[in-house]
C-alpha cells in the first residue's frame, strides 16, 4: 500500500484522538472533583416537578384505563392518547431524534418548529391508522406501509430495489449473528440518513427533484447500513476465523485509505462463500456512496470513515485479561467511534460544513455509547469484551485509578445540559428524561435484585446523589421514548415474521408432501391410457399452492376435519393440472417444458393430452361430489361456485389467445390474469369458507384478497419468463414473447411491471385488514409469491 496514504490516514486519526483526549480530560477533571454532583442535583429537583404526581386517593377511582405493558406497541399508543399523554411522548421523543441523529440545538426556533411539524404529523399518522387484529393499515415499516410512503413520494422503483436488497441480506445473515437485529439496524440506518436529508432539503425543490434526493439517500443509507450487520457485528460474532479476521480488517483498511476495494484473491477459511457475497456487496456499496461525494465532502468522509472503523478496531483487539489498560485507553476510542459512526452520515449526504452541528455530534456521542454500554455490560462480559462497564466490573477492586464508567455518564449529561446545549431548559428536559428511563428499562429488564446489585458497585460514590437517582428512577412517569418502543416492536415483529416465515415454509412442505401421496389415480381398464397420461401430469413436481391454501384455511382456520376435505384437495389439483395441460398444448402456448419434465402431449400426442385434460376436470367433479361429510345443499353449492369459476378460467384462456399479436390495454390484460390466474386462488379461499359456512363479508374480503394476490402472481410470473432461471422454474423462459403474448411486462416494461406487482400486493394486505381473523399463512403467502424465483 502507498506508504503515503497510510500516513494521511494516521495523521487524520492522530488529530481526532487528540480532540477526543481534550475532551476526556475534561470530563476527568470533572469526575474527580464531582462538580456535576450539586449541578444535576438541581437541575433533577427542577426537572421532577413535571414527572413525580401526587395522587389523591380519590384519583386513582377516576383515571379511567390502566396503563398497559409499554411494550405492546399499539395498545400503548392507544392509551397514551387516551390520557392526553401523546403529545408531550411525542414531543420529547423527536426532539431526542433532532438532537441524538441530526445534531440539531433545541433551543433553535427553527428546529422547535420541525419538531412541531414532525410531532403532529406522526400524531396524525398514529391516531388515524385503523386497528383491526392487532395491526395497524400500512404500519410506517410493514412492505405495504413503506410502499404507500414511497408511492407518494415517487420513490417506488428505489423502494423495490431496497426490498430486493434486504431480502438478499437477511437470506445471507450468517448463523450466530442476530438476524432480526441485523435488519432492524441496517433499516435504522436507512431510516436515519433519509431523515438527514429530508432535514437538509430545501422548500423550493419540484417534486422531481425531491423524489431524485429521496431515492438517493436510500440507496446512500442502505450502503453505510450496510457496514453495520457485515464490519461491525460480522467482526464481533466471532464466526471468522483469527486468519479470516485479520484478512478482512486488512481488506476494510485498505480501501478506506486507498479509496479502492481490492480484490478478494485467496480467501484462507471455510467462510470463503460468505466472505465472497460479502465483498460484493460492500464492494457496490462503497463505489456507490464514493461515486456521489462532492469533491468538498470527499476528504471528510474518509477521514471519519477511518476513525470510526479504526477506533473500532483499537477496542475490538482489547483484551479483558489484560489489567493495564490506562482510563484514556478505555475512554478514547469510545469518543471517537461513538461521533464519528453520525458525523459520517452529513458527508454521505453530501451536507454543507456546519460547525456547531460537528461539536455538538462530537461531544454527545459518548453520551448514547455509555448508556448502550451500561445496558449491555453483562452480555459484553460473558463475550470478553472491554467496555467501560466491563473492565471496571472485573478490575475496580484492583485498580483504584479507574474511572468509574457511571459517574462518568453522569458527568457527560452535566457537561452537555450546561457546556454544549448552554442550560437549555429543553435539552435539560430530554436528556435526563432520556437517563432516567434507561435505568428503568434496565431495572424492568434485569429485575430489582440485580439492579440493586448493579447499583451498590456503579452508583456508590456518592449516596446522597445516588439516593435522588434512585428515587427518580422508583417514580418518575412520563420519560419513555417512542424511538425504544419502536426498537422493541420492530424487533419482535422482525422475529416473529421469521418464525412465521419458519412455520410457513414447513407448513407447505408438510403439507405438500400430504397432497403429493393422495393424487394418484387408481387404474381402471376402460380408461388406463388416459389414467396413465393423468398420473404423468400430476406426478410432476408441482408446488400444489391451490390445495395447500384450501388445507390451510379449511383445517387450521375453520376448524374443518382434514379427511373430509381430502376430495377437495384432489378436486382443485385436478382442475389446476387439468388447466396447465390444455395451456401447454401446440394450440395455445405450445410449450415443450411443465414442472421440469417434458409437457404430456410430447410424452404421449395431442389427443391424449385433450382428453386427459378434460378426464381430470369431470373427475374434479366427481371427488366434489364425494364430499359427504357436509350438508348436501352445501356440497351442491360448492359444486355450482366450482361450475362458474371453471367457465371463467375457460373465458380467460380464450381472451390470452385472442389477444396474441394485440396490444392490450392494462385494464383488459388485469381482467384477462384473474380469469386466468386470480380465480384459481379465489376458488382455493372461498370452497373451504363455503363448506365452512362463514359469513358473507369474510368471503367478499377473500375475493379481494384473491382478485390481487392472483394478479400479483401472474405479473410475477410475467416478470420470472423474462428475468427468471430455467432449473429454477422448470420451464424454458421467453415464451411469452416467442408466443407474442401480452404481459404486464411487455406493456408496463420490467419497471413498470414491479411497481404493478407491488400495488396489488398492497391492495391484497388491505384486504386482509378487512377479515374478521388473524391469517399469517396469507400474509406469507402473499410474500411468497412476489418474493419467490420460480
Amino acid at each position: 500500500m502507498n506508504e503515503e496514504f497510510i500516513k494521511t490516514a494516521n495523521i487524520s486519526y492522530q488529530m481526532a484522538e487528540q480532540k477526543a483526549a481534550h475532551y476526556f480530560h475534561s470530563l476527568y477533571k470533572q469526575v474527580m472533583e464531582k462538580t456535576y454532583v450539586e449541578i444535576l442535583t438541581k437541575d433533577i429537583q427542577s426537572w421532577k416537578r413535571n414527572h413525580i404526581r401526587h395522587h389523591s386517593i380519590l384519583s386513582f377511582f377516576s383515571r379511567g384505563k390502566g396503563k398497559p405493558d409499554s411494550r405492546a406497541y399499539h395498545n400503548y399508543i392507544q392509551w397514551l392518547n387516551y390520557t392526553g399523554k401523546l403529545d408531550n411522548y411525542l414531543d420529547r421523543s423527536i426532539s431526542y431524534i433532532f438532537m441524538r441523529d441530526m445534531g440539531k440545538a433545541l433551543d433553535s426556533p427553527e428546529t422547535q418548529n420541525r419538531v412541531r411539524s414532525v410531532v403532529e404529523s406522526l400524531k396524525n399518522h398514529l391516531t388515524h391508522s385503523g386497528t383491526n387484529n392487532g395491526s395497524i393499515n400500512n404500519e410506517m415499516f410493514s412492505m405495504a406501509g413503506l410502499y404507500r410512503f414511497a408511492q407518494k413520494e415517487g420513490i417506488e422503483s428505489t423502494l423495490i430495489w431496497l426490498f430486493n436488497k434486504l431480502k438478499t441480506v437477511s437470506a445471507n445473515i450468517p448463523i450466530g449473528m442476530d438476524a432480526a437485529n441485523a435488519e432492524r439496524k441496517l433499516i435504522k440506518i436507512v431510516a436515519g440518513v433519509l431523515m438527514n436529508e429530508m432535514e437538509e432539503m430545501s422548500d423550493m425543490l419540484s417534486a422531481e427533484e425531491r423524489s431524485q434526493k429521496l431515492a438517493d439517500a436510500i440507496r446512500l443509507g442502505y450502503s453505510y447500513g450496510l457496514t453495520y450487520p457485515f464490519i461491525d457485528d460480522l467482526l464481533d460474532a466471532g464466526i471468522l476465523s483469527i486468519e479470516e479476521e485479520k484478512q478482512y480488517s486488512d481488506l476494510i483498511r485498505t480501501s478506506l485509505i486507498t479509496g479502492i476495494v481490492p480484490k478478494l484473491g485467496n480467501w484462507p477459511g471455510k467462510n470463503v462463500n460468505l466472505i465472497r457475497f460479502i465483498h460484493s456487496e460492500l464492494r457496490d456499496a462503497f463505489e456507490y456512496i464514493t461515486s456521489s461525494l462532492r469533491s468538498e465532502t470527499r476528504k471528510k468522509f474518509f477521514e471519519q470513515a477511518y476513525v470510526f472503523f479504526h477506533s473500532q478496531e483499537v477496542d475490538r483487539i482489547k483484551d479483558l485479561s489484560n489489567p493495564n489498560y490506562k482510563n484514556e485507553e478505555l475512554y478514547i476510542p469510545v469518543i471517537l467511534k461513538s461521533s464519528s459512526s453520525r458525523l459520517i452520515v452529513r458527508s454521505v449526504i453530501n451536507a454543507p460544513e456546519d460547525e456547531g452541528f460537528d461539536n455538538r455530534t462530537f461531544f454527545y456521542g459518548i453520551y448514547n455509547q455509555l448508556a448502550d454500554d451500561f445496558a449491555d455490560m453483562y452480555e459484553d462480559l460473558k463475550d470478553g469484551r472491554v467496555t467501560p462497564y466491563t473492565y471496571y466490573l472485573k478490575y475496580h477492586d484492583q485498580r483504584a485509578d479507574l474511572i468509574n464508567p457511571f459517574e462518568l455518564y453522569w458527568t457527560v449529561i452535566s457537561n452537555l445540559i450546561h457546556q454544549v446545549y448552554h442550560s437549555d431548559s429543553k435539552a435539560r428536559e430530554v436528556i435526563l428524561d432520556r437517563a432516567i428511563n434507561g435505568l428503568k428499562r434496565y431495572k424492568e429488564r434485569m429485575g430489582t435484585d440485580k439492579y440493586n446489585e448493579v447499583m451498590k458497585l456503579f452508583a456508590s460514590g456518592n449516596s446522597p446523589f445516588n439516593r435522588v437517582i434512585q428515587k427518580m428512577v422508583r417514580k418518575a412517569d412520563d420519560v419513555d421514548f417512542f424511538d425504544k418502543l419502536l426498537r422493541d416492536h420492530m424487533i419482535t415483529t422482525l422475529r416473529n415474521q421469521r418464525n412465521e416465515q419458519e412455520i410457513f415454509k414447513e407448513t407447505v412442505e408438510t403439507i405438500r408432501q400430504e397432497i403429493n401421496h393422495i393424487l394418484k389415480i387408481p387404474k381402471t381398464e376402460d380408461v388406463e391410457p388416459i389414467i396413465d397420461a393423468a398420473n404423468y401430469s400430476l406426478e410432476g413436481d408441482g408446488k400444489r399452492l391451490r390445495p395447500i391454501m384450501t388445507w390451510v384455511m379449511g383445517v387450521n382456520e375453520y376448524g374443518l376435519n382434514k379427511s373430509a376435505i381430502v376430495p377437495l384437495l384432489k378436486a382443485l389439483e385436478y382442475l389446476h393440472t387439468a388447466s396447465l395441460i390444455f395451456d401447454d398444448l401446440p394450440s395455445q402456448d405450445n410449450a415443450s417444458t411443465r414442472r421440469g419434465r417434458p409437457t404430456l402431449h410430447q410424452v404421449f400426442n395431442v389427443s391424449i393430452a385433450e382428453l386427459t385434460g378434460l378426464f381430470l376436470t369431470q373427475k374434479a367433479i366427481e371427488e366434489q361430489a364425494s364430499l359427504d361429510q357436509f350438508d348436501s345443499n352445501t356440497v351442491l353449492q360448492l359444486i355450482h361456485y366450482s361450475a362458474q369459476m371453471t367457465a371463467v378460467m375457460c373465458k380467460g384462456q380464450a381472451m390470452d389467445l385472442d389477444s396474441k399479436g394485440k396490444q392490450l390495454t392494462l385494464e383488459q390484460l388485469n381482467t384477462m390474469c384473474f380469469y386466468k390466474t386470480g380465480v384459481a386462488f379465489e376458488a382455493s379461499l372461498i370452497m373451504p369458507a363455503i363448506l365452512a359456512r362463514v359469513k358473507e363479508s369474510e368471503i367478499a374480503a377473500l375475493k379481494k384478497f384473491a382478485h390481487h394476490a392472483g394478479i400479483a402472481f401472474q405479473i410475477k410470473d410475467d416478470l420470472l419468463d423474462v428475468e427468471g432461471d430455467t432449473k429454477l422454474l422448470g420451464k424454458l423462459i421467453g415464451k411469452d414473447a416467442e408466443n407474442n403474448n401480452s404481459t404486464f411486462v411487455s406493456i408496463l416494461g420490467s419497471e413498470g411491471a414491479r411497481k404493478e406487482m407491488w400495488e396489488h400486493y398492497c391492495q391484497a394486505m388491505e384486504a386482509l385488514q378487512e377479515l374478521p381473523r388473524n391469517i399469517p399463512f396469507l400474509k406469507h403467502l402473499l410474500n411468497y409469491l412476489v418474493n419467490r424465483d420460480h
